[in-house]
This record gives structure tokens, sequence and C-alpha cells, in this order.
């Protein structure tokens, strides 16, 4: 005796050796003997078990499934019933193992209700069914077409019409991505290259500023039209003759300085800021604006402003007129100690806007002790030494420190420049150390009054936003909120209000407590981090292309980090391969073998060591 089972999904033959309650012991074709239960038998049979599966699946091939299907009625049926319908005669053990075989491979016409037993799909159902598969099918046609015109680096309108989504926002579930994503693994390739390979990409600089816009701005970047009032005729004017120094790329003029002779000898500084907040009003559509956007957003050759250029434009510190501002006063002695401090709401006149390029050849490390001539040279000479004591008051003067480079990228026709500057040089340290002293001066002036502010606090090494006046460690101060800058920045703007509260006796925008603040706070804090990164991105981006624009090869570099280097003249860090073990600080010639400026990578290699610069100790 033998039998039909089935075990763990499949059909099987053994011979019986012997039978138990409930089970039988046997003896498959190999000679292999196990023990199979009798509730999964399903046809006993005197035919020899050789060839006895072979010739069953040959005769399932046979069968004609929806012929099967129309003889099986509505009823729940059992498959030796079906198949003496189907044959019309006492059907062979084979010929009834052929017909289960084929009910059981064909489950969109026949449900399983049991051992054996199955039930005919509805019609109505059988049809949903069959026009499923047979699009699945026709799916499964199209992406093998698309596969093959992706390998063949052609593509497809179909794939053309969506490279929105392929790019930048992948439905895992569409027929495009899933060809383009199975031709990136028969490729080995990453999608974004594949659709690179195609021509799909025609910029790669647009495609990593479309990946940043469509996250951030995905209606654009133009302003709504918005109507604003400002009136700055009952403003008392300052007898001040402002200038401001910025790059030569800068148009939102936030800052600008003055120095002028005070009573007792000593020297009256002013430190004077754009005031936006007397013309945005909180809850106005341009304070929507404002708080939606939080920072203008900065990029080599581009930005996007914060604040729309009707905005700027009469706030913005430009050379040749009257401008509203906040200023602070600083009543400076002899030894350059600050005797009295001043806070006003005014009108001023700038009188110059520097520009870095143009003032740094009179006014650097090398220039400091003689006049060169230069209209401003005395100011400036004045407001560095300023700028000297402030930092020696904060702890920070520390004149052995290296210097730290930073870079200014200028890009005209798609061709980039990459200008080293370093940070610490008499104009950076300038600017940096009179903003530091307002903004820590303001952020006191708020805490005296009682009146909340969004505060850059760092504790143990860690920076965060607090609407709470606490200790910046790094800057060596007991407050420190941002008001430099409410052109460019949602929190400058939010903390100028609050300051103007107490200069005009009014209550304050955002009183204690303000959940509309804090909310604030934590929208600039992301939005912040998310522009910095990108900013970033693209500074890399530029980076990179400046090497292919240059067709630099073979490039210096400095040892950051086990196999990490700096390259010489450009901030990009990057992995060497084949780099012997060697102390942070070394400097190294490396060979460029491959740059990729879609997916932001360099390939580079140790060549040789450069004996001819002193190691860099600044790592």
């Amino acid at each position: 005796m033998n039998v039909f089972y089935e075990e763990d999904g499949s059909f099987k033959v053994a011979a019986v050796m012997s039978e138990q309650s409930g089970s039988l012991q046997v003896e498959s074709i190999s000679g292999k003997r196990s023990k199979v239960k009798l509730a999964n038998v399903l046809l006993r049979f005197e035919n020899p078990i050789v060839n006895f599966m072979e010739e069953a699946n040959s005769e399932a091939r046979n069968l004609d499934v929806p012929f099967l299907w129309e003889c099986s009625g509505e009823d729940e049926f059992g498959f030796e019933d079906l198949a003496k319908e189907y044959y019309g005669k006492s059907p062979s053990p084979i010929q009834s193992s052929a017909v289960l075989i084929t009910l059981h491979s064909a489950p969109v016409y026949f449900y399983r209700k049991g051992k054996g037993h199955y039930k005919a799909a509805p019609e109505e159902t059988l049809k949903a069914a069959l026009a499923a598969i047979e699009k699945k099918r026709i799916q499964a046609e199209k992406v093998a077409g698309f596969v093959e015109a992706l390998r063949n680096h052609q593509l497809p309108e179909e794939l053309r019409l969506k490279l929105d989504m392929l790019m930048y926002e992948p439905d895992k579930n569409s027929m495009e991505w899933k060809a383009l994503d199975q031709a990136a693994m028969e490729m080995n390739e990453s999608p974004i290259r594949i659709l690179a390979q195609t021509g799909a990409i025609s910029s790669f600089h647009d495609y990593h500023l479309g990946a940043f816009l469509r996250e951030y701005f995905p209606k654009g970047t133009d302003f709504p039209d918005c109507e604003f009032e400002f009136n700055f005729h009952d403003l008392p004017v300052s007898s001040a003759e402002a200038f401001s120094i910025d790059d030569s790329t800068t148009t939102e003029i936030d800052d600008a300085l003055s120095v002028q002779s005070g009573a007792d000898g000593h020297v009256r500084v002013g430190i004077h800021i754009a005031v936006p907040a007397m013309g945005i009003q909180p809850g106005s559509d341009l304070d929507r604006i404002a708080m939606h956007r939080l920072s203008t957003v900065y990029m080599p050759g581009n930005k996007i402003t914060m604040l729309p250029e009707s905005v700027v434009s009469p706030f913005s510190l430009n050379e040749g007129g009257m401008k509203p501002v906040l200023s602070l006063y600083l009543e400076v002695g002899d030894d350059f100690t600050i005797v009295r401090r001043e806070t006003r709401l005014e009108m001023v006149n700038i009188v110059a806007n520097l520009r870095h390029d143009s003032l740094e050849p009179y006014f650097n490390e090398n220039t400091l002790s003689e006049d060169n001539g230069h209209p401003y040279w005395e100011k400036l000479i004045f407001l560095f030494n300023l700028a000297e004591a402030l930092e020696k008051a904060r702890g920070k003067y520390d004149p052995t420190r290296p210097a730290q480079i930073d870079y200014n990228f200028y890009v005209v026709d798609g061709k980039v420049s990459i200008v080293p500057r370093r940070r610490g040089s008499p104009m950076d340290k300038l600017v940096a150390e009179l903003m530091i002293e307002a903004n820590s001066q303001w952020g006191l002036m708020l805490a005296e009054n009682k009146i909340p502010g969004i505060y850059r606090a760092q504790n143990g090494g860690k920076v965060y936003m607090t609407s709470q006046a606490e200790p910046h460690q790094g800057l060596g101060v007991a407050q420190y909120a941002w008001h430099t800058s409410p052109l460019r920045r949602a929190v400058d703007l939010i903390n100028q209000r609050q300051i103007l509260s107490i200069l005009r006796h009014e209550r304050p925008a955002y009183p204690e407590g303000s959940d509309e603040l804090k909310t604030h706070m934590r929208n600039f804090e992301l939005a912040y981090n998310a522009y910095n990164e990108f900013q970033s991105r693209m500074e890399r981006y530029w980076c990179l292309q400046y090497l292919i624009q240059e067709n630099i090869t073979e490039i210096g570099a400095t040892l950051w980090r086990e196999n990490l280097v700096r390259l010489d003249g450009i901030p990009i860090i990057t992995k060497i391969t084949n780099l012997p073990e060697l102390p942070s600080g070394k400097h190294l010639v490396v060979d460029i073998k491959e740059i990729d400026t879609l997916q932001l990578e360099i390939n580079c290699k140790f060549k040789s060591f450069d004996e001819t610069v002193t190691e860099d100790t600044s790592v």
C-alpha cells in the first residue's frame, strides 16, 4: 500500500511500512523512513511510487483550470469528486492527484476549505482577481522594459514624468521606482546615479538645491504681496556718522558703527542695528513670513532672504542717508574700559559701507602700528583696540591661539572662487567683539527688566537656546541674546521687539510665560540647523566643482585624525586610502582620483609627505 500525502505545503508519495493509531510509518523512494499523520494522507493507492509524482505533475500541466472551475459548481467539493466529474469515469490515482495538484496551485480559482476540499471562487471575485493578475503581468513587463532602457542609459517617458518623485520622495510601491531600484541593484549603482546616466539631471547643482527647496520652500521662494507701514519722523536724530563693515556680497546690512569724541576726554562708540521691528507688527502678514522662514538661507552665489526686498530696503543700513536704528552707546575711557552704556532708538546717518575686499589691504595685522592714509584708519584702530580690551575682559584673549580659517565663496556665471579669511583678523575681531558686547548687554537689559527673550547659552560644552538668561561659557559672558541681525534672523527680530517695549514703556510682544515665544524658539533652532547643513552641503559642492574647474589632480592636505585629512585652500575634510600611521598635523600630498559632484564624494589617495611644510599643530 502506498500513500499520497501533504507535508509542509507540498505533496509527496511513500510506501506504507506499518500503520498505528493516527499515523503511518512510511518509506520514500530514496529509502528515508518517516512518520506521517493520518490526517495528512489524501489518497491511498497500489500503483508503484516510482515516477508517480512526475506523472501526476505532468498530467496536472495538461489540465484546463478554467474548465475545472466551470465543472466545480458553487458548493464545496472534494478533489476526488471533481476528478470524477472532470474525467467522466473513475479516475486513476495519478489523475486524482493531478486534479488535487491543480486545485492547490490555483488559489485564485479555488479556495481551500479543508483536507482535500475546495470551493470555487465566485464569478465576480474571480474576474476581479484575474484582472489584477493581468494588470500585474503588464506592469511586470513594463518594469522589465524600463529596467532594460535604464541599463542602456535611456529614460522612458513614464519615468521622465515622475522625475520629481524618483529623485526626492520615492514612492516605493510605484512601478517607476521599482524599475529604477531594480536597475540600480543590477548595475550596482545608486538610483540617483542611474538617473544621471540617462541625462535626467541636467544640473547637479540644481538637483541639490531642488532637494532643499522641495522640503523647506515647496511653494517657491517668491514673497506674496504684503503691505506695511512705518513712521520714523518722531525719532530723535543722532549726531553720529556711522559706517558698516561687511563682505562685498552682503545686501542686508544690519549693523554699523560710529566713533565720536565724548565728554571728559572719553570716546563715544556707537553700535547701530537696523530696526525692522518698527515696521513688522506681530501677527501681521510680514510677521508670518518671517516666522515661517525664520532666517535668511545662505549658499555660495545665492541666498534666500528672510524678508522681501521691499522691507529690507527701508531698514538696511545702506550708505547715503538717515536710517532708523537701535543704538547701544559705549562711553570708553582712556584705558578702553567702558564707563557708561546707553540704549537709544533714533535716526543715524550712514555715511559709508566698507567692504572686506577693499578694506583689508589697508587694515590688517601689518597696518595696525601706523596710519596708512585710509579715511577710517583712526576710527578702525580705536575700535580694534577696544575690541581687544573687550576680549580680555571676557577672558578670551589669547594671542598664541592659531587663527581659524573661514572661506568666502564667490560664484559668477558658474565659476567659483574660494577666498580664505582668517577668523580673528583685525576686521573680524573688531566687528565680532562689538556685536558680542551688544548681544550681551541687551540680553542683560531684558533680564533686568524681567522681559523674556531668546538666549543662546553654553554649559559643559553644549550650546543651546533658552528663554532664560544663562551664561555662555564659550564666549565668557553672563548672558547672550541675538539682537544684531534682525533683517536676517527671526530670533533677533523677536528680541528687538522686546527691547523696544522697554524703551517705549509698552507691554512686551511676548509676555512672561509666552508659549508663542517658545514655539518660535524651537522652530528657529530646527530651521537654523537645517539651513546651516544645507549651506555646508552647497559649499562642499562648490569645493568639488572648484577642483574640477581648476583641473587639480594633486593637492596638499593636513592629517586631522586617523585617516581623515583637511585639504589645503578649501573647507573639505575627507578620508584617505592607503594612509600610513602618522601623527595629527602632518602635512601630506594626495592624489585626487575621482570627484563626484552628484553624491558629493571625493576619492583621494596618499602620495607622499610634504617635507617643505611645517606640521600644523592647530589641527
